[in-house]
């Protein structure tokens, strides 16, 4: 069959920017003179029985349609990333928009085009060029009758394909659908047909045209982001279900008192504590930090943070783990330093290795005394009289870092008044800064809340805990 006078013309070139906007502006363009190319083919001839006429108004429609898709996907690709959901998630949603709109798009990325023209009343057959090429067929072979079509069609696909040739010579209806073809070499493809019954003057029909596409690779692409989107919505799914676990179970595990906590009231310097969690602005909880507080026999008071490597219900068991070992050794009697030491044993012993930062204390409200070992965390803050200041560190390495750790362990006598803040993470300056706010609080509940909001000031990368001790005056 021929070729449509203006097929050959060569495409304008993209403009030099080579922007989004410029491929818009081209696609614009080409869709004018796709318009332009048609009204003069209607003008050259008007009759539908024509057979480069009517190859010309199928290869225009589909150039197109073409053309309308492409500015569409330039149009998204202009308006940048798609808007989150109500629940943070991006991109699932955006996955199932673009395999909708190539699904509902008969006419979407096109391959490579040939053409046939069945004649019914001399049983003559013409095939392009392109036709034998994307059915496997050698041209010396010559082309298909409509009867000898179905050999080249997969074999639940023959049945359609009958159907559809029926429809069209019998009923005189065009046919719009799609077909899976076998090639020699046994490869499948999937090819649009479009095509049309010629009436002769009778109004019965003569013969058949058709516009035969390869779309094997487009459908090839809407798979693959179906395919996509459907693991990424399942990831999501056991991203949310594993969060909700280790969130689960981390409260199981943590600490069951909220904001104020009194310990030791029989002391003459009885704690009144408070603790907070700080969550990080850039992620969702991940589990990995904790405070906790125990009065332990006999009077003392256990005081502890620290924060686990990982996230998720991996580290939600160990820190259910280690925090279920603090506790126990603490109620034994162990001091922190050797506390610390045992915990690093533990991690190294662990079938899922991890890294951890500690802070343990233990408060004696009898004689003031506040013993502690640190591994890898933040001094604690102490403010007395309206300011405040780090102590000094003893020795001590992440839990899980070098086997056979040993770690120092420091004291200092707290006075009645005084404040303690243990930290796992967050700008020290920030903490200090709040001495003289501090100094005018009535309890340890309104020191926790005034870390939070400067905390609520700056972004956080990570979560943290934050427990302030206040001793009674």
């Amino acid at each position: 069959m021929p070729s449509p006078l203006f097929a050959d013309r060569p495409a304008p070139q993209p403009a030099e920017r080579g922007t989004v906007e410029a491929l818009i502006d081209l696609t614009r363009r080409l869709r004018g003179y796709v318009d332009d190319a048609a009204a003069e083919r209607r003008d050259a001839s008007a009759d539908d029985n024509d057979a480069l006429w009517r190859w010309q108004r199928a290869l225009c429609d589909l150039t197109a349609h073409q053309l309308d898709d492409i500015g569409d996907h330039l149009t998204q690709l202009r308006a940048g990333r798609p808007d989150c959901s109500a629940d943070g998630s991006t991109g699932a949603s955006a996955l199932g928009a673009v395999a909708g709109a190539a699904a509902r798009s008969p006419h979407a990325t096109a391959g490579r085009i040939g053409t046939a023209e069945w004649n019914l009343l001399t049983d003559e057959v013409a095939w392009s060029d392109e036709l034998y090429e994307i059915l496997g067929r050698a041209p010396e072979a010559g082309p298909l009758t409509l009867d000898e079509l179905p050999s080249l069609v997969f074999a639940d696909d023959q049945a359609l394909l009958t159907s559809m040739v029926t429809d069209c010579l019998i009923d005189g209806r065009p046919i719009d659908g799609e077909i899976r073809t076998v090639r020699p070499d046994g490869q499948l493809r999937t090819v649009h047909v479009t095509a049309e019954p010629v009436l002769d003057t009778d109004g019965c029909t003569a013969s058949m045209w058709a516009v035969l596409r390869d779309v094997s690779a487009l459908r090839r692409g809407e798979r693959a982001v179906r395919e996509s989107g459907d693991s990424f919505r399942r990831g999501e799914r056991m991203a949310r279900a594993e969060h909700r676990l280790a969130a689960e179970l981390q409260e199981a595990v943590l600490p069951s008192w909220r904001g104020t906590l009194q310990l030791s009231r029989s002391g003459p310097a009885a704690l009144d504590l408070a603790a907070r969690r700080l969550p990080s602005t850039a992620r969702p909880l991940s589990g990995g930090d904790w405070c906790d507080a125990l009065e332990l026999p006999g009077g003392d008071a256990l005081l502890t943070v620290g924060e686990l490597t990982g996230q998720g219900v991996a580290a939600a068991s160990s820190l259910a783990m280690l925090l279920g070992a603090i506790r126990g050794m603490a109620v034994a009697g162990i001091e922190p330093g050797a506390l610390l030491a045992h915990l690093n044993r533990l991690l190294e012993t662990s079938e899922r290795p991890a890294l951890g930062s500690a802070l343990c204390g233990r408060y004696d409200p009898v004689s003031g005394m506040f013993a502690w070992a640190q591994a890898g965390c933040p001094a604690p803050l102490l403010f007395r009289g309206g300011t405040g200041r780090a102590l000094t560190p003893p020795d001590g390495v992440l839990l899980g870092a070098v086997p056979g750790a040993a770690y120092e362990q420091a004291d200092i006598r707290l006075l009645p008044g005084d404040l303690l803040v243990l930290h796992t993470d967050g700008p020290r300056d920030r903490l200090l800064a709040l001495a003289p706010r501090f100094a005018g609080a009535r309890s340890a509940r309104e020191c926790a809340a005034l870390v939070v909001e400067e905390s609520g000031r700056a972004e956080r990368a990570d979560d943290a805990c934050v427990m302030v001790a206040r001793i009674g005056e």
